[in-house]
């Protein structure tokens, strides 16, 4: 399998799961907080929208479809 082939079936995974699932959302760890002798641990959340993994769907199926040109 071509280097291509194997970003665009990536990309195009990518896609599907993320507009199956509406989205995703992931926690990271955030800065921990330290205030009158107690410590606080804080998270980020992140959110990834539906519309990247329609973006990255289309880009792997037009990946596909574009031809190699020869030198």
């Amino acid at each position: 399998m071509k280097t291509k082939d194997m970003i665009a079936a990536i990309l195009i995974t990518l896609g599907i799961v993320i507009l199956a699932y509406s989205g995703i959302t992931f926690t990271t760890p955030g800065e921990p907080i330290e205030f009158l002798g107690l410590r606080v641990e804080t998270t980020q959340s992140h959110f990834i929208p539906p519309v990247v993994g329609a973006l990255s769907l289309v880009g792997g199926i037009l990946l596909l479809m574009v031809k190699p040109r020869s030198i």
